[in-house]
């Protein structure tokens, strides 16, 4: 068997070839490519492009199309797979990408040509569970705030949810929308704080975890305290009507797509005092982001980070050969089969 891998600056060319060579036996080859820009920076613009559409807009390495004629399976990270380089690769079984999107992928016409394509949006699953714990603790017990204002000179004893009572999470209902890789993980973790864990999720109907309790959308808004957003959709879940389900002095937090949180509802729902505070790791105009989120005292922002840790892109390699030859060798389930339904 051929492989061929594509790094980039987050999954780079060495991460490739560590993470598949082991996995590869005496008679299989690997070659590995680099897409893009070294500096990361500049990549997560073209990867905002990419997500956009503008997938053909972009370069692929030299001598990839050479490469993939006789290669069997293909890893890719960001970099474009493009119907010409698809229809080149005579020999190819699978497209397999190391990341939650398949944006940069043509899947239409990979499916056309009969080559399957995987996808891995839990390789970053436990690096953003861990980071919506920290920023549901950093909104809730104001621990920023604190560092801010230390660092200003001030020793502030005073914030938004004073008033109201700073409450700690077993005290606490937390609502998960979306019960997805990152929902479940999100659940677990919580769970040893002792606080009631409600989740909905259209696709879920029933759940083994006795930790959780699974409702509608509309009743775990009305009970919870902190709502934490882990669905993917076509467009906002949360709009004026959601807000407006809110329990009074309750939380968002957002580590999930912008687009999800209807930004002008969102204003309306600060500015009325139903919400007592947020957090958000994504944004409509990353880098740049929208002015508004500034002006509240009781929003925690950061900056798209949520998943930026070197397990989650120095493991996705292993994932995707694992997950390839436990499907060819060993009969297995092919994790993530983004076109499975029209192949089989």
């Amino acid at each position: 068997m051929k492989v061929v891998c594509v790094g980039d600056a987050y999954i780079t060319d060495e991460m490739m070839y560590n993470g598949v060579k082991p996995y590869l036996s005496e008679d299989d080859s690997i070659e590995v490519f680099f897409f893009g820009d070294r500096d990361k920076t500049v990549m997560r613009d073209v990867a905002k492009s990419i997500e956009n559409g503008n997938r053909e807009a972009f370069a692929i390495p030299e001598g990839l199309s050479e490469a993939v004629k006789d290669a069997e399976l293909l890893i890719v990270h960001l970099c474009p797979v493009t119907r010409s380089l698809i229809e080149s690769a005579k020999q190819l079984k699978a497209v397999m990408s190391c990341r939650g999107g398949l944006e940069n992928i043509d899947v239409q016409a990979a499916t056309e040509h009969k080559v399957i394509v995987s996808n891995n949006p839990a390789h970053n699953a436990n690096a953003v569970a861990e980071y919506t714990i920290g920023l549901i603790l950093s909104e809730t017990r104001n621990i920023s705030r604190s560092n801010m204002a230390l660092r200003m000179g001030t020793w502030r004893t005073v914030y938004p949810n004073t008033a109201t009572s700073i409450k700690e999470m077993t005290d606490m209902t937390v609502g998960i929308v979306g019960y997805g890789s990152i929902g479940r993980l999100v659940a677990y973790k919580l769970s040893v704080f002792g606080c009631r864990i409600l989740v909905a999720d259209p696709f879920v109907t029933s759940c083994k975890e006795d930790y959780v309790t699974l409702v509608t959308m509309d009743e775990l808004l009305a009970q919870s305290d902190i709502v934490t957003l882990h669905a993917r959709s076509n467009g906002a879940i949360m709009t004026d009507r959601e807000f407006g389900l809110m329990k009074q002095n309750s939380y968002i937090i957002n580590t999930a797509r912008s687009y999800l949180v209807d930004s002008e509802a969102f204003q309306r729902a600060m500015d009325s005092g139903r919400l007592l505070g947020a957090a958000f790791d994504v944004f409509e105009t990353e880098p740049v982001i929208p002015e508004f989120y500034r002006k509240y005292d009781n929003i925690t922002i950061t900056c798209h980070c949520g998943g930026l840790t070197i397990n989650s892109y120095r493991d996705a390699p292993i994932y995707s050969i694992k997950n390839y030859l436990n499907y060819r060798d060993n009969n297995g389930e092919l994790g993530f089969w983004a076109n499975k339904k029209q192949l089989i």
